[in-house]
């Protein structure tokens, strides 16, 4: 089982958060101040962290994950909050977060990002020694930056590549429209633009060719995944 530690000041949403990750299979423990976090987490009994970035005290959100990775403790976290500007997703980021959600959330977004995490963690995607990505007959020479499925070459446009590279990345996780908007695009997701339907569709038109098994599939109400053909 998923063990997975929530450090939010919060109760009620501490308390949705719990709930929701009880109902996804995970069992949960949940502090309400960086001090009680840190003590937790360096105990090493924890799969994954879920840090709020405004925590009462000395020791804010940041605080935690500076302290942790001093430490050299590499359990994922995932940052919650109100703060969604670029420069403090930056900066959580470059502080050591895996992943920074902002507030409001779907909790069906938070468990997807937490699933993501969890198997990035266990099975990372498979990158050759020459900066390959290599998902069934797709491959992605990093370096030089071009495509091809099986003998096929794929041309892209810089953000279908950037998308791609985002889904082999992550081959087999559900990727949330959101966290596609986050990384390739750097905005907080828009729930009114179609911009990433858009994209994807015309990704999709050119990996999955004529002929060819789907690779890029649509999880209907949560997103998408790229995974090899059977």
């Amino acid at each position: 089982m998923t063990h997975v530690l929530i450090v939010e000041d919060d109760l009620s949403t501490a308390n949705e958060i719990k709930a929701a990750l009880h109902d996804h299979g995970f069992d949960v423990t949940c502090v309400d101040n960086g001090r009680d976090g840190l003590m937790n987490a360096f105990s090493g009994d924890f799969d994954i962290i879920v840090l709020d970035r405004m925590l009462p005290g000395a020791v804010d959100g940041l605080g935690v994950l500076t302290a942790l990775r001093a430490a050299g403790i590499a359990t994922p976290v995932l940052i919650l909050s109100a703060l969604s500007a670029l420069d403090e997703r930056v900066r959580g980021l470059r502080a050591g977060g895996d992943d920074y959600l902002t507030k409001p959330f779907e909790f069906i977004e938070l468990t997807a990002r937490l699933d993501a995490l969890i198997r990035r963690r266990i099975t990372p995607p498979e990158q050759t020694r020459d900066s390959r990505l290599k998902v069934g007959n797709l491959d992605v020479d990093l370096l030089a930056r071009t495509v091809r499925r099986g003998e096929r070459v794929v041309d892209l446009l810089p953000r279908e590549y950037a998308l791609l590279e985002y889904l082999m990345r992550h081959a087999g996780q559900v990727i949330t429209r959101t966290m596609l908007f986050e990384a390739v695009w750097n905005y907080s997701y828009d729930e009114r633009t179609n911009v990433i339907e858009v994209h994807i569709g015309r990704l999709r038109r050119k990996v999955d060719g004529e002929g060819e098994e789907q690779m890029i599939h649509t999880v209907r109400g949560a997103g998408y995944v790229l995974r090899s053909p059977e």
